[in-house]
């Protein structure tokens, strides 16, 4: 015992160190602290529901389904001019976006030359007018033959002809509007060399537009011509009713659609053309639910709804539809039977 308790007293740091490393490596891992049960933890998800807090239950109902189809705007009257002669252009009246009237020079072009072919034809029929006369001067006095005569009134009505065709021509150089309306889409200045069937500009009529829309074929047989319907354009941004004027009897082959082209009503003049615009076609009704626009959280992109559940409310994620007299529809993310806050709480 004297020799062991001898050995213990020369390494009693040793040992004191070991025990104390010992109970340094029990406390670390939790073998000294009070063992706490497995549970559920009392910290439930979501937000405490308010009092009095407005709720609503999201019920299904059946209601009718418009299909969006988009289309562009375009006048029923818009009328290309081109040159119909060749001449260089002299002068250019108006500019792109300019209101004009019917018979409003445009555009005159260059007419010196056809001044000269004027006055060379006019000064051909004043002799084939002479030669005429004095032909059937000599023939009253029988000096003259029938057939020179006739020869002599053949020149003078193809003079007579030359000069109206001049003239004619003449009238080519100077280019006027054909209808009152806007100009669109010049496309020379002044000094370029227009030639016959150029496009020099455009003239569209502002208070007879319309909507161009590719319709799949599968809701053709929800327009008939001369039916009302709804549009919505962009720019101006409004809602305005519409007549079916014309379904191209054309199938387009990559896309499965047909181009419907919808008289606007009650346009003022301030649709432009090549405005985006929507063409609505009511297809079958269908059960859908929809709830108050003011239930709908907007963070960016993302729509949220806020669930009311057991005294809590959850944010939840939801897909949203059109928007129908105050209500926004809801094509995923909540059921029918579930609760929501008509009134969105602040969250954070």
């Amino acid at each position: 015992m004297s020799k062991i308790a001898n050995i213990l007293k020369k390494n009693a740091k040793l040992v004191a160190g070991l025990v104390g490393l010992a109970v340094v490596i029990a406390w670390s891992g939790g073998f000294l602290a009070k063992k706490v049960a497995p549970g559920k933890l009392d910290n439930p998800p979501g937000l405490a529901l308010p009092a009095g807090a407005e709720t609503i239950e999201v019920q299904a109902e059946t209601a009718p389904v418009r299909v969006e189809v988009v289309g562009t705007t375009a006048s029923e009257e818009k009328i290309n001019l081109s040159a119909r002669i060749p001449a260089y252009i002299g002068e250019i009246f108006a500019s792109a976006g300019d209101r004009v009237q019917k018979g409003q020079k445009l555009i005159a072009l260059d007419d010196r030359d056809i001044r000269q072919k004027l006055a060379a034809a006019e000064a051909q029929l004043n002799q084939a007018k002479t030669e005429y006369e004095r032909a059937k001067q000599l023939f009253e006095k029988q000096a003259t033959t029938d057939q020179a005569l006739t020869a002599a009134e053949s020149m003078y009505n193809a003079a007579k002809a030359q000069v109206e065709e001049v003239k004619v021509m003449l009238t080519y150089a100077q280019v006027e509007s054909p209808i009152d309306g806007i100009v669109t889409d010049r496309r020379v200045e002044a000094g370029d060399l227009a030639n016959p069937g150029m496009l020099l500009l455009a003239v569209y009529d502002p208070l007879r537009m319309r909507l161009e829309a590719p319709v799949p074929v599968r809701l053709i047989d929800r327009l008939a011509l001369g039916q009302e319907v709804e549009v919505s354009l962009e720019r101006p941004a409004r809602t305005v009713k519409g007549h079916v004027a014309e379904i191209v009897g054309e199938v387009d082959s990559s896309s499965r659609t047909q181009l419907v082209k919808v008289h606007l009503d009650d346009v003022a003049g301030d649709v432009l053309p090549g405005t985006f615009g929507r063409l609505w076609v009511a297809a079958e009704p269908r059960e859908t639910i929809s709830v108050p626009v003011a239930a709908v959280v907007q963070l960016g992109q993302l729509s949220f709804v806020q669930v009311a559940r057991d005294g809590r409310v959850l944010r939840r994620l939801v897909k949203t539809g059109p928007v129908r007299d105050g209500r926004v529809e809801i094509l995923s993310g909540l059921r029918a039977g579930e609760t929501v806050l008509a009134n969105p709480i602040r969250e954070g």
